[in-house]
């Protein structure tokens, strides 16, 4: 009985959407999934993309900027903080993208559709620009980190082998960029282990002079420094830096797991599973990581404000050429590459994905939907393309200043989207309570956490440039690089709901919310991923058994 009134329900959903294109149905308020995009994305490349997302190059050379200001306890404090408001933003997020997971899936559809179609359309657009930029400097810091090595080449060059190889990759089906960026996680996850126990190696007095560091750095030049003024005032002023600076670290990891929701096989399966073991890999590569940097890299040294971009300016070589090892800083450089590489692939991925996102939604033009035989949605990829030709700006102004620019503007674009997200989680909440719906995912600290994170989130994007009011310190390029963004966020937002939204309420009523339109196709869509499967023969299984043992390693990395 049941399996019958299960299949009217999909029959009258199917009925109620198959006369319209996706576009229409999105617009609509219903949702449908395109033709144009596939699941080709598979549970352990979910995984290592989720973790890979969360591992950028701030960690290993941004850092260093953080330890300079703070000292190694305000560096550590500020990465527990962070650690914990990103993890609460995760399981928020999760929870509406487990909901429905169509083609097209981001934040910004779930937004327009649980709360308000205007906040949608600017988080889209926000989505879409931001990503753009951030695929630029991460190619920008790939220019720099190859300067590492000494060569006669022009930046100009470097610039555009990257940038072939990123737009490259993003033109190819779905399944070839996961696979490749769950190589390049891979790559990440090695390196950060490797220089965990390198550090421990280092503290306890193994290498080659035998110097014994411990915590001495905690102890001199101190734990916590003072910045822009002196005793608890400095220090204070200190940890707020630290903190709006740690936030770089950390940005849009949770929506790229939503992003990547739409062409993901089994997602109602394995966006949870990548939300439990988000926490323990935040704390094992963030905390520790925080841990190791102040252990064994001085706060004071020349090297960690030196602009340089490159491995020269991240802590862990410093600690490194202190040692006396030789070989190691050009193999951590290797690695960070590798990792600017791979970020600069899934920004560009995540652009291009949030304007076939938009256009799906209705909110873009028609074009952007279209996908070709791979599906690959085209037209979407080559227009967020268009933004990597930033990172050419390098060739005229240092290295160092682009770098700090584009730090100041994802870091306010980061905060708006964290606190955008926790309102959509409170929004989506609020209407499965009052409707009735259980959501096929729920975590045990919600909503209490979206309450706190949006209130920290919001305080540190009034304060993300800060510094700039103080006696000296003011200049009118660091405070438009620091706020620019939040004027541009509010000017779409309200611009949309003032002309073509002005007849949409500015926020949806929790019963008017639509819940149930397009869930029955998620549902189906995911008894058939159950469901289906060739038999293995022996050989097959055995094949099986060697990809396990390889997946059960990468899980536990």
């Amino acid at each position: 009985m049941s399996t019958e009134t299960d299949r009217r329900r999909r029959q009258k959903d199917v009925e109620k959407t198959v006369a319209l294109s996706p576009t229409e149905s999105a617009r609509d308020g219903q949702v449908v999934e395109p033709p144009g995009t596939r699941r080709g994305i598979k549970s352990r490349q979910a995984q290592m993309i989720a973790i890979g997302g969360s591992v950028g190059t701030s960690l290993f050379i941004a850092s260093g900027q953080a330890l300079a200001v703070g000292g190694p306890a305000l560096l550590l404090a500020a990465y527990v903080v962070t650690s914990a408001m990103v993890y609460g933003v995760v399981t928020a997020v999760v929870e509406v993208g487990t909901h429905l997971p169509v083609s097209g899936a981001s934040m910004s559809m779930h937004c327009g559709r649980y709360v308000s179609k205007s906040l949608g359309v600017a988080l889209g657009y926000l989505y879409f620009y931001s990503f753009g930029i951030l695929a630029a400097y991460e190619i920008t810091a790939g220019t720099i980190l190859i300067d590492y090595w000494p060569n006669d080449v022009h930046v100009a060059v470097w610039i555009t082998i990257i940038m072939v190889v990123v737009v490259g990759l993003n033109l190819c089906p779905v399944h070839v960029y996961a696979e490749t960026e769950f190589y390049f996680a891979g790559t990440k996850v090695v390196l950060i282990l490797g220089l965990l126990i390198l550090s421990l190696v280092l503290m306890l007095g193994g290498g080659p002079s035998h110097d014994r560091l411990g915590f001495r750095y905690w102890y001199s030049p101190g734990a916590a420094n003072e910045y822009l003024g002196t005793g608890a005032r400095g220090r204070l002023v200190a940890f707020i830096y630290v903190w709006i600076l740690s936030g770089f670290s950390f940005y849009f990891s949770p929506e790229l797991i939503i992003v990547t929701s739409g062409e993901m096989k089994s997602p109602r399966k394995n966006l949870p599973i990548a939300s439990r073991q988000f926490f323990y890999r935040l704390i094992f590569f963030y905390v520790l990581g925080a841990v190791a940097i102040g252990a064994i890299c001085s706060s004071d040294s020349r090297g960690l404000v030196s602009g340089a971009g490159n491995a020269n300016a991240s802590p862990w070589v410093i600690a490194i050429q202190n040692a006396g090892i030789e070989v190691l800083p050009s193999v951590v450089n290797a690695g960070v590459l590798a990792s600017a590489c791979s970020a600069g692939n899934s920004f560009l991925f995540m652009s291009g994905r949030s304007l076939y996102s938009l256009a799906v939604s209705g909110d873009a033009p028609r074009i952007f939907t279209r996908c070709n035989r791979w599906g690959v949605p085209i037209y979407a990829v080559l227009t967020a393309s268009l933004f990597v030709p930033l990172a050419y700006m390098v060739c005229d102004s240092g290295a160092g200043v682009a770098f700090n620019w584009f730090i100041s503007i994802t870091n306010t674009a980061g905060y708006t989207s964290w606190i955008v997200c926790c309102v959509t989680f409170l929004r989506f909440r609020k209407a499965c309570d009052v409707q009735g719906f259980a959501s096929p995912f729920r975590s045990p600290i919600q909503p209490f956490a979206a309450w706190t994170c949006m209130i920290l989130f919001a305080g540190l994007l009034l304060l993300n440039g800060f510094t700039v009011f103080f006696p000296g310190k003011w200049s009118v390029s660091g405070f438009l690089t620091s706020y620019i963004g939040i004027p541009i966020f509010l000017a779409i937002w309200l611009g949309h709901r003032f002309t073509v939204g002005r007849k949409d309420p500015w926020m949806y009523s929790p019963r008017d919310v639509d819940l149930s339109t397009g869930l029955s196709i998620v549902e189906a869509d995911e008894s058939d991923d159950q469901t289906e499967g060739p038999r293995k023969s022996v050989g097959n299984r055995f094949n099986e058994f060697g990809k396990a043992f390889k997946n059960r390693f990468m899980s536990w990395a």
